[in-house]
């Protein structure tokens, strides 16, 4: 057993150490932007930056990174992607460094804009790269498997890291400049070979949401509560705990939880109707986001309310990729890489929205509970929605649903995923079969 064990490590050893300058490169940027998504909208408070002003920080950065999903193939075609990720990663280090010279709301959110344009491509690079290192057999199982797994567990490290300082001074904005400059190191000094420039992806709306009514109206909705959650819940839990300590240890009960049920629930939605998954997960969500409220208006900060968080990250985070998974069920293998490029966009937006919207409710009836009202609205929209889709569209028969692939189904740049899905000789269903307008 023990040489059995032995063996399979070196299989994987073998496999990452190729792509590890790739992998490390990943930790320190998602960890440096891990920490801003917690920092900056601390920092507005503090500085007493209006509600509908901090809403606009998260509304910019998804904005930015739609932007950057349709410019980013033609920038790295350009000029290749180890010139590409240089230049993001300065730029985007300029942008941490001039936000805190340049404490207005304006200039922030223009910031945060700017932000999410680098990240997106800087994805782009990296995801692209992992693609083109790995085999068919490899993709899903190993490469992209790590490469999610290390973005759900250093965005958790980064903001454990950033509960250690004071959010009002220099040291987070310096930790997070050197953290996103040694995210270079590895990718521009790696003698690994570039890959092939990418190809500019069509996204075509109508086409997406005639493959799928369901998948395209849910993603919208859970992009709009989780656009909101990464954007505005460190400045309701602030404002209710009055501990930095506390809020970075919310954040991560909330993605931790989210990290621990989503293989299971794919694995759940492999036999049932994925749709009736995320039904249930989204009428959960609702009913926790105020039960959290509740909880942390009567000023409860410990043991109990952390767990709340985990539930409500497991019921929360894993929304997206049960619906992608659905959606996925329905295209055909050419439209694969249109697919998940057009659900991404799809519930970027939704993300763009949702801190806009959130923060015009928290203006009217409070941080806390103008906060969970807007996720608790959210989460039954797409209850609704999806509860009307399953009443006049039947369920997919097992034999046209492929096995769920959590490395392709999250909310991450994973659109060449889905070639590999192909490659592998996984076989999805016809479009339109299940759950298309005149079913």
């Amino acid at each position: 057993m023990a040489l059995g064990l032995n063996g399979a490590l070196g299989r994987v050893g073998a496999i990452i150490w190729p792509i590890a300058a790739l992998l490390a490169s990943t930790a320190l940027m998602v960890t440096g932007n891990g920490m801003q998504m917690l920092v900056l909208p601390l920092r507005a408070q503090a500085e007493h930056f209006p509600p509908l002003m901090i809403g606009l920080l998260g509304t910019g950065y998804f904005l930015g990174f739609t932007v950057g999903c349709l410019a980013g193939p033609r920038l790295i075609a350009a000029v290749g992607h180890i010139r590409t990720y240089a230049a993001l990663v300065s730029l985007t280090v300029v942008v941490v460094l001039a936000l805190s010279l340049l404490v207005t709301p304006v200039t922030w959110v223009a910031g945060r804009f700017v932000t999410g344009l680098c990240v997106a491509g800087l994805s782009l690079v990296l995801e692209s790269w992992l693609h083109d290192q790995a085999t068919p057999a490899t993709r899903g199982g190993v490469v992209m498997s790590s490469y999610v797994a290390i973005n759900l567990t250093v965005i958790t490290v980064g903001q454990l890291l950033a509960a250690r300082f004071d959010p009002a001074g220099f040291t987070l904005f310096a930790l997070m400049a050197i953290l996103l400059s040694l995210a270079a190191l590895p990718v521009t000094l790696t003698r690994a070979t570039q890959p092939a420039p990418l190809l500019a992806v069509r996204l075509r709306p109508r086409f997406l949401y005639a493959l799928s009514p369901a998948g395209f109206v849910s993603i919208f909705g859970i992009g709009l509560a989780n656009g909101a959650f990464w954007g505005l819940a460190p400045v309701v839990v602030q404002t209710a705990s009055g501990s930095m300590t506390f809020v970075a240890s919310f954040m991560s009960a909330a993605v931790l939880g989210g990290a621990l049920v989503q293989a299971p629930l794919g694995q759940l939605s492999d036999r049932l109707d994925r749709r009736r998954i995320a039904q249930m997960l989204s009428l959960l969500s609702a009913a926790l986001a105020l039960l959290v409220a509740l909880v942390l208006g009567l000023g409860q900060s410990g043991a109990g309310a952390l767990l709340l968080a985990m539930l409500f990250g497991a019921v929360t985070l894993p929304g997206y990729a049960v619906i992608a998974a659905h959606v996925f069920d329905l295209a055909s293998r050419d439209d694969m890489v249109e697919v998940s490029a057009g659900l991404l966009l799809t519930n970027a937006l939704g993300a763009a929205a949702g801190p806009l919207l959130a923060s015009a409710l928290m203006t009217a009836m409070g941080n806390l509970w103008g906060f969970a009202l807007f996720t608790a609205v959210a989460q039954l929209a797409v209850f609704t929605y999806l509860r009307h889709r399953l009443a006049i569209t039947p369920s997919p028969a097992p034999a046209d649903k492929a096995q769920f692939d959590f490395s392709a189904t999250a909310p991450v740049l994973s659109g060449p995923v889905d070639e590999a899905r192909g490659e592998a000789g996984e076989a999805p269903g016809d479009p339109g079969q299940a759950d298309s307008p005149a079913a």
